[in-house]
């Protein structure tokens, strides 16, 4: 990754702007020569201005519990450099560049889950992410957790020095949030179009009627998600011998008859996130922003993350909804009903077959409820009562993280049980796309012929699902 030369532009021009400014005029601009939070009405002359920098960071990295996933980490340096490069935030070019360098080298920075109240920025996790340019804390470096002086040594980079404003803005901001936000979108979109193959695969496994596909159905009620999941389901349908097979039925279960209501509204709320989280971090998140063109240091709240907040724990919700029906899914074709036996083994009562595979989904669905509790509605103050009402956004992004995580594994128990269901079908076959992925399954799980350790199969669909990249629709 480099820099534009109209990003370079614009970092050069607002930090010259400042320095001008602080020469030239006795005025208070908060975090940049006065306190931080409550203590925004002390003065900090100018020769303590640099050891404010640093303080700020230490005494901001406070953060405890988990580790950050270095990928979710990478992705937060990735968003700070965006946001630091349009020229708002009045820091050296020399500090956009050494986060680019950390970047391009893999120098990820240790950083703990605990933290930040998504509302004066991301402050513990963000001080965490900040400490290394320092030459504070500790990084991921060549696969080991180093010391962060240590690895500056060894490639000969010595630590900065932060000026005036610059602590403030790499502590300022939705990064960390925001980091969790883009990785969840990014699995997101593969794990819905995976849920509408699992179902398309449940609906051949459990024998069911086309109709609910019927695009008449839909054009009636023209929700976008509802009417792409109809046609998607169908057009990965399209071929299938089972179509022919007798129907038992007059109608079938939600968890199959409602797929594309369900599904669709899952994949509306989805593409609703996805628009916030791009447009968050595509914005300028730190505080005061710099207006060199009018002469402007302006104090707001652009650090705050509602706009997340909010987001993030619909998105919890959508996904945990995809896993829901799910599992209910997986109930009925364990179910010995349509021709399939129970619990999907040819000999049960000596053999248990599928049967726990389902209470494992039941418990995993049954977390995710509890992890769909928002945290958006909660607020509590902080710094003096300054900050009186916080978003919690970071706490819904661990959340729904934990969400998307479950979901993978329910929709790997769905596939490793629909396809033994579609074992018991033969020598009828599904669609081509359905029977290609079948087959390539098998050569990683075998059909179930009698009792075997299923968690090893359940690790092993969850690793076939990720390596294959399905169409997109």
């Amino acid at each position: 990754m480099e820099l534009s030369a109209e990003s370079i532009r614009r970092i050069v021009h607002c930090r010259e702007y400042l320095d001008h400014k602080l020469q030239d005029t006795d005025e208070l601009f908060y975090g940049i020569n006065t306190g931080f939070g409550s203590l925004c009405d002390i003065r900090i002359s100018e020769s303590d201005i640099e050891q404010l920098q640093a303080n700020l960071v230490m005494s901001h990295a406070a953060g405890m519990g988990d580790l950050v996933p270095q990928e979710i980490v990478r992705i937060m340096l990735l968003l700070k450099i965006q946001s630091l490069s349009y020229g708002y935030s009045a820091v050296r070019l020399e500090l956009v560049e050494r986060l680019i360098a950390f970047y391009n080298l893999g120098i990820l920075p240790v950083v703990f889950e605990h933290g930040s109240l998504g509302a004066s920025g991301d402050l513990a996790p963000l001080a965490h992410l900040s400490l290394p340019l320092i030459g504070m804390g500790e990084v991921w470096y060549e696969e080991r957790r180093q010391r962060a002086d240590v690895v500056l040594a060894t490639l000969e980079m010595e630590p900065l020095q932060f000026k005036a404003k610059e602590a403030i803005a790499l502590l300022n901001g939705t990064q960390f949030s925001a980091g969790y936000a883009v990785w969840c979108v990014l699995k997101a979109r593969k794990l819905a179009n995976w849920a509408d193959y699992n179902a398309a695969l449940a609906y051949d496994a459990f024998n069911c009627r086309l109709t609910p596909l019927d695009p008449h159905i839909h054009k009636v009620r023209p929700h976008a998600g509802q009417v792409f999941v109809a046609d998607h389901i169908l057009r990965i349908l399209s071929g299938s011998g089972m179509e022919q097979v007798e129907k038992t039925a007059v109608q079938d279960p939600y968890a199959f008859r409602c797929v594309p209501q369900v599904h669709g509204a899952s994949r509306d709320a989805l593409a609703h996130v996805e628009h916030m989280v791009l447009t968050e971090i595509n914005s300028v998140t730190d505080n005061p922003n710099v207006f060199p063109e009018d002469d402007l240091i302006v104090s707001g709240g652009n650090f705050h993350a509602q706009p997340l907040a909010l987001p993030l724990d619909y998105l919890a919700i959508a996904l945990s909804e995809f896993g829901s029906i799910s599992e209910r899914r997986v109930y009925q074709m364990i179910g010995g009903q349509r021709g399939l036996p129970a619990f999907l083994t040819a000999l049960p009562g000596l053999h248990s077959g599928m049967m726990i595979a389902q209470y494992t989904a039941a418990a995993i669905v049954s977390q995710n409820k509890g992890l769909c509790t928002p945290a958006s509605v909660d607020s509590i103050v902080s710094c003096n009562g300054q900050e009186d009402h916080v978003s919690m956004a970071s706490n819904a992004a661990t959340k729904v993280r934990r969400v998307v995580l479950n979901l993978e594994r329910l929709l790997a128990i769905e596939w490793m049980v629909g396809a033994q269901a579609l074992e018991f079908r033969r020598p009828a076959r599904s669609s081509a796309p359905l029977e290609q992925l079948h087959a390539a399954y098998r050569k990683v799980v075998p059909k179930l012929e009698e009792d075997r350790i299923l968690s090893v199969d359940m690790e092993n669909t969850l690793q076939f699902m990720a390596a294959v990249e399905l169409p997109e629709g």
